[in-house]
C-alpha cells in the first residue's frame, strides 16, 4: 500500500512535468522569429489554452490580446478570428458578457467577409452560449442550430459533440430527461471515438445535474465524481468549482447541510480566485439555501446580497431574479414585510424580463426537421430496394413506379394532414390549459382555496356559520382630506403599496383577506378552516400591520412623498360566510360580529391595535401579550364597551 501511494505521487508529478514541458515547448515556438507568423499564432493560442485559460483568466486576456496584436500586424485573418474567438471567450468564463460579445461581432464579421467557416462555426456556438446563460434559450437555439449546420457541412465531430452538449442542456432545464440524456450520449461517444476522453468531464458533471434533477442522489454523486477526477487531472479550476458545487448540491437534497457547505465553499473559493463570476453566483445562491432551512437569516441575506450584486455587474436576469427569490424569503422569515414586498416586486419584475416563450415550439421544429431528414433517406433506401428487385421487369417498372410514387404521394400528403392535425390539437390544448391555469389563478386570487374547490367541484358553495372568527379592520386617519390634495395616482399607489405588505402579512399567519372597501381593508382569522390559534395569530397579524406603518412614517418623514397613519381593531365571535351573487362574485361574511370589529376601529387610535373584551377573554392568558384597560367606551349602536389596547410584550 505504501509504496502503491509512492507510484501515484510520482506519476502526477510526471504528468504535471510533462505537461509544463508542452506549455514551455508551445511558447518556445512562438518566440522563434524565423518560423512562420502562422505557426507562431496557432502555437500562442494553444498555450494559451492549455495553459492560463482554465486557472489565470487575467494572463490569458493579456497574451490573447498579444496574439490580436500580431495577427492584425501580420494581417493572418484566420489567426485574427481565432485572437477573437479565443478573448470572447475568456470574457464569458470571466462573466463579462458586453466583453465577449464585443469580441465575437468582431470574429464573426470578419469570418463571414473571408469565408471561415469553422470560425463562423464556433463563435456561434460561443455566442449561444451566453445567450443560454442568461436563460434566452430562443436565442441560444438561434445560434447553436447554425453552428450544428455548419459543423455538419464541414465534417467536425468535436464541433458537433459541443452543440449535443448544449441541446442536452436545455432539454434538461425543461424537464425532458431521456432526450437530454440522449444528446449528452452522443457528444460523449463522439469524444470516445476520437481518443478524447479527457473532454467528457463536462458531460459527466451535465449527467450528474440531470440525476440530481430526478432525485437519484447515487448516480448524480458518481457522475460529479468522475467529471471532477477529470478536471482535476486537467487542472482546469473552472470544471473543478462545477463538479464541487454539483456535489454540494446533492448534500443539501440528501439534507446534509455539513457536507453540502464543505464542497460549496470550496467551489466558491475556486470561482473566486479566477473570477468566475457566473459560478460563484450560483454558489453563493445554494449556501444561502443552506443558511434559509437552517434558520440563520443574517448569513443567508448576506449571501443573497452578494449573489445579486454580482449577477447585476454581468446582467445575469436569472441570478438577479433567484438572488431577489432568496432575500425575499429571508426577510419574510424575519417578519421584515417592508423589505420582503420591496424584493418580493424586484423578483416579479425580472420574471417577466426572462425570455421564456416558445422553447418548446422551436425546440419541436428542429426534431421534426430532423426526422424528416430522416425519413427521406429512409424513402431512398426503399426506392433503390425496389428498382434492384424489379430490374428484370422492365415493361411493369414504370407502372409499378408510377403506382410507389403516388401511393408515396397520397400517404404523404396523408402524414402532412395527421401531423397539422396533431399540431393543430396540441397547441389547441396548450391554449385550453394556459387559459384554465389562468381562470384558477385569478379564481384563487378572489376566493379561500377550500371555496374555490367547492365551487369547481359543484358549481355553487354553501354558506357556512363559524363560531369562532377574528374580524380585523383597518382605517387611514384623514384619508378624505388628503385625497382631496393628491392626484389619483400618488393616492392609489401608495394606498397599493400598503395594502400589498398587508396581503404578505396576511398570507404569513394565515388570515383570510375578505375585501377592501376605499381606504378600509378587512380580514379574518379562522376561517375558511378554524383553528385553535387563530384569535393569536389575527393580533399578531395586526401588530405587525401597525409595526409596517409606524416604518412607513418614519421613512416618508425624511424622504419624498407620504403615507397614512392607521387605526386598527379587532373583535372575535361568530359570523356567517359564503359566496355573493353570480357575476363578479365574491367571499364575505355577515353577523353582528363584523359590526363589532368595525366599531373596535373608529374607536381605536392611530398606531394602536384595539380589540374587544371578548378578544381580551381570549387571548388574556397569551404571554405574547401585554393590555392596557381603556374602560368602557360609548360606540356607535353598541352603547357602552369594554375595549383594551394590546401589544407585544
Amino acid at each position: 500500500m505504501y509504496s502503491i501511494r509512492y507510484i501515484v505521487i510520482l506519476l502526477f508529478v510526471f504528468s504535471a512535468a510533462s505537461a509544463q514541458s508542452r506549455l514551455d515547448s508551445l511558447y518556445a515556438v512562438w518566440e522563434k522569429p524565423n518560423l512562420p507568423d502562422s505557426t507562431r499564432a496557432m502555437a500562442l493560442a494553444d498555450y494559451i489554452y492549455e495553459g492560463p485559460f482554465a486557472d489565470r483568466p487575467d494572463s490569458a486576456i493579456v497574451l490573447a490580446k498579444r496574439l490580436y496584436e500580431f495577427t492584425k500586424k501580420t494581417d493572418y485573418k484566420i489567426g485574427i478570428v481565432d485572437a477573437l474567438s479565443l478573448s470572447g471567450y475568456i470574457f464569458f468564463r470571466m462573466g463579462d458578457y458586453p466583453k465577449a460579445l464585443a469580441s465575437y461581432e468582431e470574429g464573426l464579421t470578419l469570418s463571414e467577409k473571408i469565408g471561415y467557416k469553422e470560425g463562423i462555426a464556433d463563435i456561434s456556438l460561443r455566442k449561444g452560449y451566453i445567450y443560454h446563460d442568461n436563460e434566452d434559450v430562443i436565442g441560444a437555439l438561434k445560434h447553436y442550430e447554425r453552428s450544428l449546420k455548419i459543423y455538419e457541412e464541414i465534417d467536425d465531430l468535436t464541433g458537433k459533440g459541443s452543440v449535443y452538449n448544449e441541446l442536452g442542456s436545455i432539454y434538461r432545464t425543461k424537464g425532458d430527461y431521456d432526450k437530454a440524456q440522449d444528446y449528452y450520449s452522443r457528444s460523449i461517444a463522439i469524444n470516445d471515438s476520437l481518443g478524447d476522453e479527457m473532454d467528457n468531464a463536462a458531460m459527466f458533471i451535465n449527467i450528474g445535474g440531470l440525476y440530481l434533477d430526478q432525485e437519484d442522489f447515487v448516480n448524480a454523486l458518481d457522475y460529479y465524481r468522475k467529471g471532477l477526477a477529470i478536471e482535476e487531472k486537467k487542472n482546469d479550476k473552472l470544471g473543478i468549482a462545477s463538479a464541487l458545487a454539483g456535489i454540494g448540491n446533492v448534500y443539501i437534497d440528501q439534507g446534509n447541510s455539513s457536507e453540502a457547505l464543505d464542497f460549496l465553499e470550496r467551489s466558491l473559493e475556486i470561482s473566486e480566485d479566477i473570477n468566475d463570476t457566473q459560478g460563484s453566483t450560483a454558489t453563493l445562491l445554494s449556501i444561502s439555501d443552506i443558511y434559509l432551512d437552517s434558520g440563520n437569516y443574517a448569513k443567508a441575506i448576506a449571501h443573497c446580497e452578494k449573489s445579486l450584486a454580482q449577477a447585476k455587474s454581468v446582467g445575469d436576469l436569472g441570478g438577479q431574479e433567484y438572488s431577489c427569490e432568496c432575500l425575499y424569503e429571508a426577510y419574510r422569515a424575519m417578519g421584515n414585510a417592508n423589505e420582503a414586498l420591496r424584493f418580493h416586486e424586484q423578483m416579479l419584475d425580472l420574471a417577466d424580463s426572462v425570455q421564456t416563450e416558445e422553447t418548446a415550439i422551436k425546440l419541436q421544429q428542429m426534431e421534426f426537421s430532423k426526422k424528416v431528414m430522416a425519413d427521406s433517406l429512409l424513402q431512398v433506401e426503399k426506392d433503390l430496394e425496389v428498382q434492384m428487385k424489379h430490374q428484370a421487369e422492365v415493361r411493369r417498372k414504370d407502372k409499378n413506379r408510377n403506382l410507389a410514387i403516388g401511393a408515396g404521394l397520397f400517404f404523404l400528403l396523408l402524414a402532412v394532414g395527421f401531423f397539422s392535425r396533431w399540431r393543430y390539437v396540441r397547441k389547441s390544448r396548450a391554449v385550453i390549459q394556459k387559459e384554465k391555469d389562468r381562470s384558477e389563478q385569478l379564481l384563487l386570487n378572489i376566493l379561500p382555496a377550500e371555496i374555490a374547490e367547492e365551487l369547481k367541484e359543484k358549481g355553487e358553495a354553501e354558506a357556512r356559520d363559524f363560531d369562532l372568527v377574528s374580524i380585523l379592520f383597518t382605517d387611514f386617519k384623514g384619508f378624505t382630506e388628503k385625497s382631496a390634495k393628491l392626484t389619483a395616482a400618488d393616492l392609489i399607489g401608495e394606498i397599493n403599496h400598503c395594502f400589498k405588505a398587508f396581503d404578505l402579512i396576511c398570507e404569513k399567519y394565515g388570515i383570510e383577506k375578505i375585501k377592501t372597501i376605499g381606504d378600509a381593508y378587512m380580514a379574518a382569522g379562522g376561517l375558511p378552516v378554524p383553528s385553535s390559534d387563530s384569535v393569536q395569530n389575527t393580533v399578531l397579524a395586526a401588530l405587525e400591520m401597525q409595526s409596517y406603518m409606524t416604518q412607513r412614517i418614519a421613512e416618508k418623514k425624511y424622504g419624498d412623498g407620504f403615507t397614512f397613519e392607521m387605526r386598527l381593531g379587532i373583535h372575535t365571535g361568530p359570523v356567517v360566510a359564503g359566496i355573493v351573487g353570480v357575476k363578479k362574485f365574491q367571499y364575505d361574511i355577515w353577523g353582528d360580529t363584523v359590526n363589532t370589529a368595525s366599531r373596535m376601529e373608529s374607536n381605536g387610535a392611530v398606531g394602536k391595535v384595539n380589540v374587544s373584551q371578548d378578544t381580551y377573554e381570549l387571548i388574556k392568558d397569551n404571554p405574547q401579550f401585554s393590555f392596557e384597560h381603556r374602560g368602557k367606551i360609548q360606540a356607535k349602536g353598541k352603547g357602552v364597551v369594554d375595549m383594551w389596547f394590546v401589544e407585544k410584550t
